[in-house]
């Protein structure tokens, strides 16, 4: 009884450790993450960009584009999605889409998405170099962890490259150079309330830099050592951590991490905040960790440590308004005759109402 006892504490110790150990290794200075990822494309292999005669003039009050990660295979799910947003939002507003894939979108892909939308469409591919396990990663405990963790954790072994994608190299492509904020879109969710007002002008000015709808508790087996890792991070950069942050809402009673975050499967962000110095350490520190790998980090914990830290709460919102379905979860307007009159969900079933969301948490805080 004694041993075990002290076997969780034990377990903590080794865990910070590990996440030192990953810190020392880092400040050692090894090659930038953009050298090691150096890409080996010409850009003319990996974009093009279909315009809309209707928007030649136009000017958009927010440089801001939809972001979507979608293979050729999702196209009928997509299709759906897109034309709920044109209908309950873009068809006022004619903001454009970035299209991302690691393989090269097919010409129906392609038509299919000219024709649903009224933006302009960006159709890019992913680089090797992002989408693929670094050189200090081990390849036999990655594909180990993998095929471990298959049992117990839904779509493990299929989603690392995206979660590691999502989270520090999305914005990175070339086709968002020219934009300061995005939406993120996923294949198969729906919009389930018109969107009255500009979210992207809201954020712009209301000097919002993320905003979310959801929010939930991670699988604790897919993130073992991120807080320890997060904690080594802190410790190195003292200074990036802000005065008025959220880590409190992180935080258990024991001081480790009590699993809440954004459910960044919808997440309206500035880019200005993701490509900081701030973000940009961070996530190359997660990196080269290899927990994205070995311990299947999610780009929605990854983005949650990053904005509890580096953000300051007022520049982080809750769009309760808008109504918003990812299977099984949806937040859902709790306002009656707002729901009654633009929405088609049940507020009862609404996130906010489950006792794995973290919302309330965060509106007390």
């Amino acid at each position: 009884m004694h041993k075990h006892a002290h076997q969780p504490r034990l377990t903590r110790v080794v865990l910070v450790l590990v996440a030192l150990a990953a810190a020392v290794l880092y400040l050692a200075r090894p090659p930038p993450i953009e050298k090691v990822r150096a890409l080996s494309y010409a850009p003319d292999q990996i974009r093009e960009s279909r315009l809309k005669t209707a928007n030649a003039s136009a000017t958009l009050p927010v440089r801001a584009a939809f972001v979507i990660l979608a293979r050729n295979s999702e196209l009928h799910a997509l299709r759906t999605t897109v034309r709920q947003l044109e209908d309950q939002f873009n068809v006022r507003h004619n903001y454009p889409y970035v299209f991302l894939n690691n393989e090269p979108f097919t010409d129906e892909f392609k038509h299919a998405m000219e024709w649903a939308t009224s933006g302009d469409c960006h159709f890019g591919l992913v680089p090797y170099e992002h989408w693929s396990v670094p050189s200090w990663v081990d390849n036999v405990r990655a594909k180990w962890a993998a095929a471990t963790m298959d049992e117990y954790v839904p779509y493990s072994g299929s989603s690392s490259y995206r979660k590691m994608f999502q989270s520090g190299f999305f914005f990175r492509h070339e086709l968002l150079d020219h934009f300061d904020y995005y939406w993120r879109v996923e294949p198969g969710v729906e919009f389930t309330c018109t969107i009255h007002g500009d979210p992207f002008r809201f954020m712009v000015e209301n000097n919002k830099s993320y905003a979310f709808t959801i929010t939930l508790r991670e699988f604790p087996a897919t993130v073992r050592s991120l807080w320890a890792t997060t904690s080594a991070f802190r410790a190195a950069y003292p200074d990036y951590v802000v005065p008025n942050n959220t880590l409190r809402w992180l935080t258990a009673d024991n001081g480790d991490y009590n699993m809440c975050h954004f459910w960044s499967n919808f997440e309206i962000a500035s880019l200005a905040f993701l490509r900081s110095e701030q973000y940009m350490a961070y996530f190359d520190f997660l990196d080269r960790a290899g927990g994205f790998f070995y311990e299947r980090w999610g780009d929605a914990p990854v983005h949650s440590l990053a904005v509890a830290m580096l953000l300051n709460k007022s520049q982080v919102h809750y769009f309760d308004d808008i109504g918003y379905y990812h299977r099984p979860f949806q937040n859902c307007p709790t306002d009656p005759d707002f729901n009654s009159q633009y929405c088609f969900c049940n507020a009862n079933r609404s996130m906010l109402h489950h006792p794995d969301s973290c919302t309330r948490a965060w509106l007390d805080l």
